[in-house]
């Protein structure tokens, strides 16, 4: 099928039916939520989350790998058997310091809820349903490790829904890359032998001076930042050690290794200028800039308007997801679903509060049957299953 054909979908009563699995399900996904915000894990600590979501899905008839693919708090669930191989993907982590504020809570949940929709009725549209627990979405590209470990492999779409200030059905992202810097000086007294001394504070701030030069050459879209992590202990001693943490974007992952040479070398600067050495290390893997599907992105548009969503924004790109990743290899949507009416945005303490508001909830609900509504529509372009009456009536 090209994008140009027109697009099979399931029928009514089979949609009806989804939507029914759904919400005969609503209190264990809306109590499965609020347990994960109410106990935020970061990155690769998501121990409770993963397995709370395992669990559910176990209980549902679920056959859970646990842990999977080398992640400790990575999981893998499969129901059906059906030619076509749908990736539902559950994120669960959170903010150091500021909790679900990016709404992972509901991400996690909406997938376990499209999940169990779909079960009952995988075989007869020919759908194979895997659902992966992917923990380290905000900082340790936790899908990209998955992705290499072969946790997509036979995927023929994944999909995943992201809470927002705004609706958004063609999601855009940014291609990240991380970079920590180490600087190693010498220490001495500033007053008694400061001659004798290689200050490595003093070479980081050489370097942090190049890299706002270096903005006004950038490209538009393109993005440096960072943090100093540590610079010295007293002001009595020159600082013999200095440390940062920065991250680069831009608009296509094939641009990164530019702007990464281009900021490596302030840093260099750093440490000729100083008499000191650098040491530059790139802490996870890079995040690859999002490309959706269009097929799905258009199936699912049309299942939002079904669900009475918000009319969808076009945007440029504004944050950075692994997901990113997994687009490069296998056809992906990323919908995010307004809960907030753009009051507040992801990061932000107000948006931890709003990821369990009725907002939330509802975007939560829909999220579920609009992933399992476009997992079925696929199921049908493809000719993957029986999608009739026959499907409704086994549902259980």
């Amino acid at each position: 099928m090209t994008v140009a054909e027109p697009l099979r979908t399931v029928t009514e009563p089979l949609r009806a039916a989804l939507r029914e699995r759904v919400l005969a399900h609503r209190e264990e996904l809306l109590a499965l939520s609020r347990r994960i915000h109410a106990h935020p894990e970061t990155a690769f600590g998501e121990h409770r989350a993963a397995g709370w979501c395992a669990e559910l899905l176990r209980e549902h008839g679920f056959a859970v790998t646990a842990p999977a693919h080398g992640l400790d708090t990575a999981f893998r669930a499969e129901a059906g058997s059906g030619p076509v191989t749908v990736a539902v993907v559950c994120e669960y982590d959170a903010l150091p310091g500021l909790g679900h504020a990016c709404g992972h809570n509901l991400i996690a949940a909406a997938g376990v809820g499209a999940a169990l929709a779909l079960a009952p009725y995988a075989d007869e549209l020919g759908l194979t349903v895997r659902v992966l627990g992917t923990p380290a979405e905000e900082r340790g590209a936790g899908k990209a490790l998955l992705l290499a470990d072969g946790a997509f492999d036979g995927v023929d779409a994944a999909m995943m829904v992201h809470p927002c200030p705004f609706e958004m059905a063609e999601f855009r992202s940014f291609a990240l890359g991380t970079l920590d810097v180490a600087f190693t000086g010498r220490t001495a007294h500033p007053s008694l032998n400061p001659h004798e001394g290689r200050n490595a504070a003093d070479a980081l701030t050489v370097a942090q001076v190049a890299v706002g030069l270096l903005r006004q050459q950038l490209p538009p879209h393109w993005r440096v930042h960072g943090v100093t992590t540590s610079a010295g202990t007293a002001p009595n001693a020159i600082p013999d050690r200095a440390t940062a943490s920065y991250e680069i974007r831009a608009l296509a992952a094939e641009d990164l290794q530019e702007l990464r040479d281009r900021v490596e070398a302030c840093f260099r600067a750093g440490a000729l200028a100083t008499g000191c050495e650098v040491t530059l290390t790139r802490p996870e893997p890079d995040y690859l800039d999002f490309r959706g599907d269009p097929r799905l992105t258009a199936l699912w548009q049309e299942n939002a308007r079904r669900l009475g969503r918000p009319e969808p924004q076009r945007r440029e790109p504004f944050a950075c997801t692994d997901m990113g990743n997994v687009s490069h290899a296998v056809p992906s949507i990323h919908p995010v679903l307004d809960i907030t009416g753009g009051t507040c945005g992801p990061h932000e303490p107000e948006f931890a509060e709003a990821a369990i508001s009725e907002s939330a909830d509802r975007a939560l609900l829909d999220g579920a049957i609009g992933m399992a509504w476009t997992a079925a529509d696929l199921a049908a372009g493809q000719g993957g299953g029986k999608t009739t009456g026959q499907a409704v009536r086994r549902g259980v």
